[in-house]
């Protein structure tokens, strides 16, 4: 039985180095570039009339801290995707 027993530790601590690692937050540097165009898209959303009144939420702040502190908590991939869902409200708010 404890042969047994140590077989199965042994197996279960060997999953547990295979297993994929969690999604990390994205780094610095990326997070700096990410506020960075964050801030961007923001300035054209407030020059924009049709765009203006529907920026609502951290999303469209214009503080340069939310958009990197909030960057550093999240995958490189999250914040990708945050980009994009701002870069689509501004290309159909446009229109």
């Amino acid at each position: 039985m404890f042969h047994k027993l140590m077989s199965v530790s042994a197996i279960a601590s060997t999953l547990v180095f295979l297993a994929p690692l969690p999604s990390h937050a994205a780094d610095p540097g990326f997070c700096r570039a990410y506020a960075t165009a964050a801030l961007n898209q923001v300035r054209t959303g407030l020059a924009l009339p049709r765009c203006r009144g529907l920026m609502e939420g951290s999303r469209w702040s214009a503080d340069y801290r939310v958009h990197f502190d909030w960057c550093l908590t999240v995958p490189r991939g999250a914040a990708d995707t945050e980009r994009g869902v701002r870069t689509g409200f501004l290309t159909r708010c446009r229109l």
